[in-house]
């Protein structure tokens, strides 16, 4: 493959050169990374550079296509002009090809047993984002963007590689457990960061300008009390119906900080009062009746947003006070409204987390859920109990393979890494938008 990378990378700069002479520098930094991609030797690198030179072919047709009607309007010859671009959307294609022949999979073989799953959460991510920052029409929705003006192609593609980076180390069963907490907290920093930039004067970090509260359940009783604003309630139905409870044990900014303050316990979690799930059905219908109700009553806003603010630092109150004592994340579990919210429409989605009969009941699940979704009592019920949040921490620590995540018929290995490739992109992304 020393040579044969030739073609391949040739295809890449053609592509660049195009992009550069149509004046698009950061189009061409797109290109110039996936170039940088291309040398180096990991196995989804190779499956997005082919996908990359695939879609350059199909520029070159559509390029070549209206430069030709052109010519033939203008009455000039247009034969020659044909023949050049449909060489070089051949080449492009070739390049595409070699990339997918064995000797490219020989030299391209760090991480090949993921490759595919990576370069799915590359493209995932890229696809999101770009359709996204095409379709944001009241807000410019890329930060690079905002500072730098057309450049959110390069964010795109430097969030794409971070999905597949992350793909790549959760579908790893040693490193999974950390990663996700790791880049869960990395999420609820930037998240938090870039609001506490904006509200000390650098505005431009912020999403609008008008300021919403950032306590999730918000993302149901804002709605409810002002009868509009259901981006976020779309967004998280969205997300619940993709990955299911998942939002919570990846996507929720706030869960980020009750899963730190649980392990401050050393040890196994413990398990929260049988009452705990009664305690917060009676907080979500509080909580959201109290929001129906203060706009049925025409309260003001101000009223609302002190209640909001209330209930936000009862929350972490109850982070402090019982997760960090209990070691089980209390707040997610027995307290947010949106997390009951996000369990019960889980029932919707396709995703289970289910207890096969390899089970020798050794307890290692146990020890590690912190959502009091696994007690000995589910584990002989074969399954986990409604709080739940697909963290797939139990997954990881199983040595006998019993605990199965499922996607429909799907073989338990297939949905492992459909799961991956959709939560790990779907953290890029929020990565990438999420702001007040």
């Amino acid at each position: 493959m020393r040579y044969g990378l030739a073609v391949p990378l040739l295809g890449i700069l053609l592509l660049g050169a195009h992009t550069l002479r149509t004046g698009d520098v950061w189009l061409t930094s797109f290109v110039v990374t996936i170039f940088c991609l291309a040398l180096t030797r990991q196995g989804w690198a190779r499956l997005v550079t082919a996908a990359v030179l695939f879609g350059a072919s199909l520029l070159w047709v559509r390029t070549g296509i209206s430069l030709v009607h052109m010519r033939m309007m203008m009455g000039q010859d247009w034969l020659r002009l044909a023949a050049i671009m449909g060489g070089v959307s051949l080449f492009s294609l070739t390049g595409a090809g070699m990339l997918l022949s064995a000797p490219a999979r020989a030299r391209y073989m760090r991480h090949a047993a993921t490759a595919v799953p990576q370069a799915a959460a590359f493209m995932v991510c890229a696809l999101l984002l770009l359709v996204s920052r095409d379709q944001a029409t009241r807000v410019t929705l890329l930060l690079s963007d905002r500072f730098f003006p057309g450049s959110g192609m390069l964010q795109i593609v430097l969030m794409s590689i971070y999905a597949a980076v992350v793909c790549g180390l959760l579908l790893d069963n040693r490193k999974a457990r950390r990663v996700r907490a790791a880049t869960w907290a990395f999420f609820s920093a930037v998240f938090f960061g870039q609001l506490a930039l904006g509200l000390a004067g650098v505005e431009r970090l912020l999403m609008t300008g008008t300021l919403h509260m950032p306590v999730p359940a918000l993302v149901i009783a804002g709605p409810l009390f002002r009868g509009d604003g259901f981006f976020m309630l779309i967004l998280f139905s969205v997300s619940v119906l993709l990955v299911g409870p998942a939002w919570c044990s990846h996507l929720c900014y706030i869960g980020a900080w009750d899963d730190r303050l649980s392990r401050v316990r050393k040890g196994a979690p413990a398990p929260l009062p049988a009452w705990a799930g009664t305690v917060r059905a009676g907080i979500a219908v509080t909580v959201f009746g109290t929001a129906l109700g203060l706009r049925l009553a025409g309260a003001s806003l101000g009223l609302a947003l002190a209640l909001a603010a209330a209930f936000g630092l009862a929350g972490v109150a109850v982070m402090m006070a019982c997760s960090s004592r209990a070691g089980t994340m209390a707040h997610c579990s027995a307290f947010c409204p949106l997390g009951l919210a996000g369990n019960l429409l889980s029932a919707v989605s396709p995703w289970r987390l289910r207890i096969n009969d390899r089970c020798t009941r050794c307890g290692a699940c146990t020890r590690v859920c912190r959502y009091n979704a696994l007690a000995p009592c589910q584990v002989e019920k074969g399954r986990p109990a409604l709080s739940c949040s697909l963290c797939r921490d139990c997954t990881t620590v199983c040595a006998h393979g019993a605990m199965e995540l499922t996607f429909f018929r799907a073989s338990p290995a297939f949905s492992k890494r459909l799961f991956v490739v959709l939560v790990s992109s779907l953290h890029a992304v929020f990565l990438a938008v999420a702001r007040i």
